[in-house]
């Protein structure tokens, strides 16, 4: 059976990409990472996760500059191909600047950065990447600036209906609040789904919460669907 290789972007300004390989090695999958003109190797990628941190300094809007590199185009075949894409912070912003996911990532409405543990509901979708963690809370870290995620009410009401809505801020029981929603994302978004269900934008760090020495390992079981997923 050939041997899983996962890729994990790497623009200039991102740091988050060795706790992503962090994980992958714990879970015995091999990685490269993908730099912004590496077209040749993308597609020999199995899956792609799109690392966190400030691609490009987060000059003009977070994302925006790595929107626009070289890799873009690979990296909407693979959503055209189906294959599984996850971002994470910065990559969520930019998985929104291309268009590959809906909405957009602003400003907290504290207008501060925000570096904190917090908890997440995960709903219900159809993506293979949230099979059997329906209504899970999970422990995990933010660390953003730009993390509020807002679109058109009616677009809102279509992530809703579609059930596109893949995690939403709570507290330690599950329960949606505004004093859990510390970025004041609408609807307490704090990820989403594309239609498919094989790409995946969130704003929380779960590659920060998958070993029990850093307080939580809730975070693992996404990248295990993912490498379950892959498998198949």
């Amino acid at each position: 059976m050939k041997q899983l290789k996962i890729g994990i972007t790497k623009f200039p300004g991102t740091n988050n990409e060795p706790d992503v390989a962090r994980v992958l090695k714990s879970l015995e999958v091999d990685y490269e990472y993908i730099f912004p003109d590496d077209v040749e190797i993308f597609q020999e990628m199995d899956a792609i996760v799109l690392a966190g941190g400030f691609s490009y300094g987060d000059y003009l809007r977070p994302g925006a500059i790595a929107a626009h590199s070289t890799i873009i185009n690979e990296l909407k075949d693979f959503v055209e191909k189906e294959r599984f894409i996850i971002g994470i912070c910065n990559g969520f912003q930019i998985l929104c600047e291309t268009n590959i996911l809906p909405g957009i990532l602003t400003t907290n409405t504290s207008t501060r950065f925000i570096s904190k543990w917090v908890y997440i509901m995960t709903e219900e979708t159809t993506s293979p990447l949230l099979a059997g963690m329906k209504d899970k809370v999970l422990k995990i870290p933010i660390a953003h600036f730009d993390g509020r995620y807002y679109d058109l009410p009616e677009k809102i009401q279509e992530l809703k209906q579609s059930k596109l809505i893949a995690f939403r801020y709570c507290d330690s029981e599950g329960t949606t609040t505004q004093e859990s929603n510390l970025n004041g994302s609408l609807e307490n978004i704090a990820g989403i789904v594309n239609k498919k269900g094989n790409v995946l934008g969130l704003m929380p760090h779960p590659e920060r919460a998958s070993f029990n020495y850093l307080s939580s390992e809730d975070g693992k079981m996404i990248f295990t669907n993912l490498i379950g997923e892959l498998k198949c």
